[in-house]
């Protein structure tokens, strides 16, 4: 469906380039709903899945917060209240740092990677969104968005 269907556009937009930072927030806040609906049976939020997913890809070291912040896609989220929650599920654990006793280290458990496993086993309706749009499609987007960003 188009944006302007979407949202109820009545007026047209000043240009396209107005109108595409429109259509990449409206479609992100799209995306993060399909994201959202996924992980509800799993019990966790977006940003926390975004975390779990940090550390797996660091597993079997640990991270501090300030590295697992730097790597979170919504850099203005809040990684100590995040990681508070998934350490209340037992989905990490947090140690001192054993050289700097400042720093806190943060560990996916065995716990976080099966949950991750389930996650990801289960995930085929929500990439079927944009699988839809084919692998070229998906290759000459994923490019457009990396220039966006550089």
């Amino acid at each position: 469906m188009r944006l302007e269907d979407e949202i109820k556009q009545t007026k047209p937009f000043k240009d396209e380039f107005q109108k595409l930072m429109l259509n990449i927030n409206f479609t992100s806040s799209y995306l993060n709903a399909l994201l959202s609906e996924k992980l509800k049976p799993f019990g966790i939020s977006p940003h926390q899945y975004n975390v779990l997913r940090i550390l797996k890809g660091r597993f079997p070291e640990s991270y501090c917060n300030q590295e697992i912040t730097k790597r979170m896609i919504d850099k203005s989220s809040n990684a100590t209240r995040i990681v508070d929650k998934l350490l209340e599920k037992k989905l990490v654990s947090r140690t001192e740092d054993k050289v700097d006793r400042r720093l806190v280290n943060i560990k996916i458990t065995d716990k976080g990677l099966k949950l991750i496993e389930d996650i990801n086993l289960n995930s085929e309706n929500y990439i079927a969104a944009l699988s839809a749009l084919g692998e070229e499609n998906a290759r000459q987007m994923n490019d457009w968005l990396d220039q966006l960003r550089s």
